[in-house]
């Protein structure tokens, strides 16, 4: 069984862009996702009667779950059924305490993660513990107001959808299972990938009652109001490929003047179009300039084992199969990842809308990620506009973002000052190849806060289920690593538990 790029070639809700306008072009923001890249999805992995059946161990149940936490008009009591799903198999009971492994869901029916996300799955057996995931709301099943479509319908329905109603959500169905189960003094563990990850170390900040510790993988919390440089993220990218291969980083690099310049003759994008083996003839450059850099992000994001795409990439390019030239190494590029398909560019996606348009209205609204090309990359110079986000995001839904909401709401700045002596038990792991460890902590803020990272680990690469024939020793090292503080965490509780007599 092959391992990551495997999950992305068959299964689930994944890698979509959401676009930051600038004055200039689309700078194509990759979304916040454990899962890789969507156009490798196999359209039938999933099914729309796949949602809510229970399947193996799980149990599907829905919560009865309040709209506006923080109000106390009379629409904030309006209730939407919220999807979550429970494992019994693993765990040890109430009467032992035994603990309960929470997965948070993030942008995309809880569904795919169900398949592709193994942490829980293989660490319960040794920890006896109950398994949880919950649906974030605004996707999948466990959307308010009747429809995908009525939720989002207006400023007013769409103003429930932000991610301190999430947590909020989150804590009252833990809060519901632990009194159904009796499972009062069972500590929990919230886990989270990436968007995931970040309401995971948000929510231990803000409800250290309902968890004990949070495993926040691939969480960029770092990536907002300045606080990493907006050019981060594109000059991982940069770095992943050049140190792939120095020839295949020149030859992109060179390759989008020559777009543009065979884009300018006569009938040049209909000869780019042919080129590139398009799925529809192309409408300007920058269409197929956006795709190539979204291709790049995407190899790069998810640069794992066994494959590594972004040496499947530059294995292509710098092979050469079509030509010598430079547009025929890029097409061979695209080939070399793209693999067998009928057409290569702008091919039709199992996106749903509401995955796509969902997350375009977070990063629309809180989450601001400033994320730029500056003139030291791979990629054309692109500068995050905040001016232009904002007036753009306004003409879209009518309200202005709030660049500064996460970090007056969750922190982030001078986080080691802050957090090392009020926040405990977070563990932030990070792929060094990954794009948003550029965002995210990558030094210990404490002896309970760290930071776990791996040097040619990928986005999200540790929970994801473990494939003994293919995870490298120093993957199966990260997990352990991560285990043994948890273990940690929850020997300490009990202690704790038997020291104040708390039964």
């Amino acid at each position: 069984m092959e391992h990551a790029l495997s999950f992305q070639c068959l299964l689930l809700i994944s890698f979509i862009f959401s676009f930051y306008f600038t004055a200039t072009q689309s700078s194509i923001i990759p979304r916040l996702s454990p899962i890789g890249d969507l156009t490798l999805q196999d359209p039938a992995a999933l099914t729309a009667d796949d949602t809510d059946r229970d399947t193996g161990d799980l149990k599907t149940f829905y919560f009865k779950q309040t709209l506006d936490h923080f109000n106390y008009r009379p629409d904030s009591y309006t209730t939407f059924p919220q999807r979550y799903l429970i494992n019994f198999k693993y765990w040890g009971g109430a009467n032992s305490s035994a603990p309960i492994f929470a997965y948070l869901g993030a942008e995309e029916p809880i569904d795919g993660d169900l398949q592709v996300i193994g942490f829980l799955d293989d660490n319960a057996p040794s920890f006896k513990a109950l398994i949880v995931y919950i649906e974030h709301r605004y996707y999948g099943k466990s959307v308010p107001f009747g429809s995908f479509e009525a939720a989002l319908k207006n400023a007013k329905t769409r103003g429930y959808f932000n991610s301190a109603q999430a947590i909020a959500d989150y804590a009252a169905i833990l809060i519901h299972i632990k009194k159904k189960l009796r499972a009062h003094k069972s500590p929990v563990i919230v886990i989270g990938g990436s968007y995931g990850g970040m309401l995971a170390s948000w929510f231990r900040l803000k409800y250290p009652h309902v968890a004990l510790g949070a495993l926040a993988s691939s969480a960029p919390i770092l990536y907002f109001d300045n606080i990493t440089p907006s050019n981060g993220y594109y000059s991982v990218v940069t770095r992943d490929f050049r140190e792939a291969s120095e020839t295949c980083y020149e030859t992109i690099l060179k390759s989008w003047s020559e777009i543009d310049r065979v884009a300018s003759e006569p009938d040049g994008l209909s000869i780019l179009s042919q080129r590139f083996n398009t799925c529809r003839p192309l409408n300007s450059s920058s269409e197929l300039k956006d795709y190539l850099n979204t291709m790049y992000a995407t190899a790069a994001q998810y640069n794992g084992p066994p494959t590594y795409p972004v040496n499947v990439v530059c294995g292509g390019i710098d092979g050469a199969t079509f030509g010598s030239d430079i547009l025929s190494k890029i097409y061979a590029g695209v080939v070399a990842y793209r693999g067998n398909t009928t057409c290569k560019v702008n091919s039709p996606t199992n996106v749903t809308d509401e995955t796509s348009i969902g997350w375009e209205w977070q990063t629309c609204s809180e989450m601001v990620f400033p994320i730029g090309c500056a003139n030291d990359t791979m990629f054309e110079p692109n500068p995050f506009d905040l001016k232009s986000f904002v007036r753009n995001c306004k003409m879209t839904y009518g309200v202005a973002p709030r660049p500064h909401w996460v970090t007056t709401y969750y922190g982030g700045h001078d986080i080691k000052l802050v957090l090392q002596r009020f926040g405990s038990n977070i563990i932030f792991s990070n792929g060094l190849r990954d794009p948003y460890s550029s965002g995210g902590v990558l030094d210990n803020i404490s002896d309970s806060i760290v930071a776990v990272s791996t040097v040619n680990g990928s986005h999200c690469l540790d929970i994801l289920r473990a494939v003994p024939s293919d995870d490298p020793e120093w993957l199966v090292k990260q997990r352990k690593k991560e285990v043994e503080i948890i273990k940690g965490w929850i020997s300490q509780y009990y202690a704790d538990l038997d020291a104040l007599k708390v039964y």
